[in-house]
């Protein structure tokens, strides 16, 4: 689930002498394992990606692209087409199958909530493979804030990652992963009015529409009298959850625009290495959140019982476990993966796609009743996302052409 804000008044000014802090954007993204940051002004999406036949680097090679390994810049067409669809496949794949094994987990004995918001920031480690691949950022740029304020800044974001996290399990606990998914997409319409307030983006007519559309959507889920809860989940339990699912949304849209603000006004720091250190070091803080809280709420003495009695079997429950910790990595990994070789934008439209692709598996794996309310609400949330995306492409097109007025020395006739 991916969402950015908006940045059309700023660029739309078409001031040359405020065009670079303008065209700063982030993009972030939830997977519900912690926060992915990604800025619009790297290198990556400033330099042309092209293809002109098998011969000829997709990178252009002229300019320097800082954070990226030196081997990116001379892949060739089909490399690069063959790494594009490994990271989709890991971004798609590993969002779905995260969802599924979480309500797999619930659905075969599984029932600690502290277990379930562990898992989801316990694999961070496997981030630590992409920081090491890209170049150390330079020592010579001078710290723009203290180590203790980016401490506590860390502490700050990884706590309330932590909470969200633990919202999100009850939710899932008390719905079907197809309905789950479903009111995950209200993340969108939370993100589009914090934005406003916190960041001051400006609301435009698709986003709007993409507010009223998402709102609707849930609401349908919400009205919905044939709820297809899991079984032994009473309809208050199912009210629980969508209440804890929704809330969930607005908290982790409430921690994009606080993350938003940290970037811009506090670190002011945009590489991609800061940006998973801060994915990393934001995770070693839910985790330990989390591992707090399966202790100090005694959940700890149940997990020998509860493996025992797990539908599956022992190992079964531990690969459960494990299977999903990996796969939010391994989503988190496809994400940053796009933004390295394509851009943002691409990325957000695939978070997008993955998001029809999960209730439609939970149909495949869990049998879940596909209601004409809750195909209307799919269609509805389409609708919305589809109105985001294209807010976001024409935003794109707008960063585009004030990066080249400077090169050019035109003037656009649209500003």
């Amino acid at each position: 689930m991916i969402q950015h804000p908006n940045d059309e008044t700023e660029l739309a000014q078409c001031d040359d002498s405020e065009e670079d802090e303008n065209a700063r954007r982030f993009d972030y993204s939830r997977f519900g394992n912690g926060i992915m940051i990604f800025d619009w002004s790297s290198d990556v999406s400033q330099n042309s990606i092209h293809r002109s036949g098998n011969q000829e680097p997709i990178l252009v090679k002229e300019e320097s692209v800082e954070g990226i390994p030196s081997p990116l810049l001379k892949l060739k067409s089909w490399q690069w087409w063959v790494l594009v669809s490994i990271n989709i496949l890991f971004l798609i794949g590993g969002q779905a199958a995260s969802v599924l094994l979480g309500r797999f987990y619930y659905e075969e004995g599984g029932n600690s909530k502290w277990m379930a918001t562990l898992v989801q920031t316990a694999a961070f480690p496997i981030l630590y493979i992409p920081l090491l691949l890209l170049p150390s950022s330079s020592s010579s740029e001078p710290a723009s804030c203290s180590l203790k304020t980016i401490v506590l800044i860390y502490v700050l974001l990884g706590v309330i990652i932590a909470g969200d996290n633990m919202l999100y399990s009850v939710g899932l606990l008390y719905l079907s992963a197809s309905t789950y998914s479903l009111i995950c997409a209200t993340q969108l319409a939370f993100n589009a009015v914090f934005s406003y307030f916190i960041n001051a983006q400006k609301f435009t007519a698709l986003i709007l529409n993409s507010v009223v559309l998402l709102s609707f959507s849930a609401a349908l889920i919400a009205l919905n009298d044939d709820a297809d809860a899991p079984s032994g989940v009473s309809r208050s339990k199912y009210v629980v959850g969508f209440v804890c699912t929704l809330a969930a949304s607005a908290l982790y849209s409430l921690l994009l625009s606080l993350m938003q603000f940290s970037f811009e006004k506090i670190l002011k720091k945009e590489t991609f290495s800061v940006v998973l250190e801060m994915q990393i070091y934001t995770s070693l803080v839910a985790t330990c959140v989390a591992v707090i809280g399966l202790f100090a709420s005694g959940e700890w003495r149940t997990l020998h019982g509860e493996m025992e009695g797990y539908h599956k079997g022992q190992s079964s429950y531990v690969l459960t476990l494990v299977g999903t910790a990996v796969t939010w990595q391994v989503c988190s990994v496809g994400v940053v993966g796009l933004i390295f070789l394509v851009t943002s934008l691409f990325s957000n439209v695939i978070s997008t796609l993955s998001l029809a692709v999960t209730p439609l598996a939970a149909l495949a794996v869990f049998r879940d009743k596909m209601s004409g309310v809750k195909v209307m609400a799919m269609l509805i949330a389409l609708w919305g996302f589809a109105s985001y995306v294209y807010q976001n492409h024409l935003d794109d097109l707008k960063v585009r052409r004030a990066r080249k007025q400077p090169q050019t020395g035109q003037v656009d006739p649209h500003c």
